[in-house]
């Protein structure tokens, strides 16, 4: 009830002068406390039975967490990642462009283009491309295998898949904002150019950076697929340990704390960006 409800009842004809002291008590949701209670008693078990179990040996992970063959491995992971996320976005945003453009062909290209790659599981690509000497021994004069090692595989494989999602998201973006604004943009005169920079990118942002910030992460995690061709990220860093000691779990739980380590950092940094994008909105949050 509130208080001009109540200022209302006590002034009316037949109702207590005491009504003004009437106190407005919240509803008890005694079922979302008892539901939270069991989730943290069930959170503290878990955590409780990783700590003490003896068989992640904490103490090996611990001993390999920060040794040189990790690092380098953690190191061509985020190499890989900047440089496909780089790469991707320059390439998605091109098919973005060819997909909203006027031309019936470059628009069928960009489409094809995003319907293949996304159609294909990316470790079907990376295999492809690694094989790819079967189909063509030699590419300008040279031997493909001397050409395409396997970390060039790996960012051209990767590369062009994640082009194809980048391409929808731009496109999503750029398709957000509200056609009135460039109507006005172009109504003042300000060239295409300005428009794209000024009126349309400030605003897509909004839309293009929550599912990019996902796809960064996505990225990070993916790059663990290219293990399968012999690129000694992090994650096939710790198996070349493990091939050799047999400490499967704690090698494993190296990785597991790394990746969690840094998709925390790159969550903090998404959340900043969108918040700098939604500054004039109501989604400031």
């Amino acid at each position: 009830m509130s208080s001009d409800t109540l200022a209302k009842a006590s002034s009316a004809p037949g109702i207590p002068e005491y009504a003004d002291s009437l106190r407005i008590v919240p509803r008890r949701r005694l079922g979302q406390w008892a539901a939270a209670v069991a989730v943290l008693v069930l959170l503290g078990l878990a955590v409780n039975s990783v700590l003490r179990n003896d068989a992640f040996q904490w103490d090996v992970v611990v001993d390999y967490f920060t040794t040189d063959a990790v690092l380098r491995g953690l190191w061509l992971t985020l190499w890989l990642t900047a440089v496909v996320m780089a790469l991707g976005f320059v390439l998605g945003a091109l098919l973005a462009a060819a997909r909203l453009s006027a031309n019936p062909v470059l628009r069928s290209v960009s489409w094809g283009y995003v319907w293949l790659f996304r159609s294909i599981p990316i470790l079907v690509q990376l295999l492809l491309w690694f094989n790819i000497g079967a189909l063509y021994p030699h590419i300008l004069g040279v031997r493909t295998v001397d050409l395409l090692g396997p970390v060039t595989v790996a960012v051209i494989g990767l590369t062009l898949h994640e082009a194809a999602y980048a391409a929808e998201v731009v496109r999503g973006g750029i398709l957000s904002v509200d056609r009135g604004q460039i109507e006005a943009a172009q109504a003042l005169g300000l060239s295409r150019w300005r428009r794209w920079w000024r009126i349309v990118l400030p605003q897509a942002m909004r839309s293009i950076v929550p599912p990019a910030g996902n796809m960064l992460i996505g990225t990070l995690k993916g790059t663990s697929i290219v293990s399968v061709i012999a690129v000694q990220d992090l994650l096939y860093s710790v198996q070349l340990v493990y091939h050799r000691t047999y400490q499967v779990i704690p090698l494993l739980m190296v990785a597991t704390v790394w990746y969690t380590v840094v998709t925390s950092v790159l969550g903090v940094g998404q959340h900043h960006l969108e918040k700098h994008y939604a500054r004039g909105s109501e989604r400031t949050r």
